[in-house]
């Protein structure tokens, strides 16, 4: 009988091998093949081993912030919470509250500012499936210049905390003490490090980034779609030039013009 002849694979045929590999199996590819002399197939080893560095050392920064998430809840449901458009000009403040389960994990999951509009949209419609509880809290305006940001922000997210509908074993908010729930505990960059306050901003920035697109219809000339409301230059030329719209902080555009408002 003849020997069976064994075909070695071709220098393409291991790149692209390398290159569709799952980051935790180049390892063990890169063994197999790093006495391979080939260029093309010692090139595509370096590429694989960058990329699987980057893939793994995402998964590990989300399993961390899931891992201090429950650290904080000791094990038990809690619920993160985050605002957006404080500092804007126009528009209501937000605030989201989410809670999220152990499993299944949201790969992605940052602070909201961090990721790109696409990214965010996906990232809400997935933990949107996933959440044992989302609430969104708004503060319109008139609210805001009647009684304050600081009262506005407790008002919100008091708001969004009960819209949840649970009793947590922990409320975790970004930034400072709020002093809005008997069990809160704050984590300042908690939207970078935990997850369900990760969740929170995206949840929040999703909606009122939503909320101003159609405010922009609602009220043209003020790029409210392009700036969300924040005091971007076409913003405040906008403002001096047509005054203030129901949605505009009169307490936050006073540096902007004489006239409260032309509505």
């Amino acid at each position: 009988m003849a020997e069976k002849r064994v075909v070695a694979a071709s220098a393409r045929e291991v790149a692209a091998l390398l290159a569709t590999a799952p980051a935790d199996e180049v390892a063990a590819l890169v063994e197999r093949y790093q006495d391979d002399p080939r260029k093309q197939v010692q090139k595509a080893i370096q590429t694989a081993q960058r990329r699987a560095e980057r893939e793994l050392g995402e998964r590990d920064r989300v399993l961390e912030m899931y891992r201090l998430q429950q650290e904080l809840a000791q094990g038990g449901l809690a619920i993160g919470v985050d605002e957006v458009g404080r500092g804007a000009i126009a528009g209501p403040l937000t605030v989201g509250a989410v809670v999220l389960p152990a499993e299944p994990i949201v790969w992605g999951i940052n602070d909201s500012k961090q990721l790109t509009p696409a990214r965010r949209e996906t990232l809400a419609a997935q933990i949107a499936e996933v959440a044992v509880a989302i609430g969104i809290a708004h503060i319109e305006p008139a609210s805001i210049d009647a009684v304050g940001m600081a009262n506005a922000l407790r008002m919100a997210m008091t708001q969004a905390i009960a819209e949840c509908g649970i009793e947590p074993d922990a409320v975790l908010i970004d930034g400072n003490p709020v002093h809005v729930h008997p069990k809160e505990q704050t984590v300042v960059k908690g939207d970078a490090h935990i997850a369900c306050i990760a969740a929170a901003s995206i949840v929040a920035k999703v909606t009122r980034d939503e909320l101003m697109v159609a405010y922009d219809t609602e009220y043209p000339g003020y790029h409210l779609a392009a700036c969300k409301g924040y005091g971007s230059a076409e913003h405040i030329a906008a403002i001096r030039e047509k005054g203030l719209s129901p949605i505009h902080r009169v307490s936050f555009c006073g540096n902007f013009l004489e006239t409260p408002s032309l509505f």
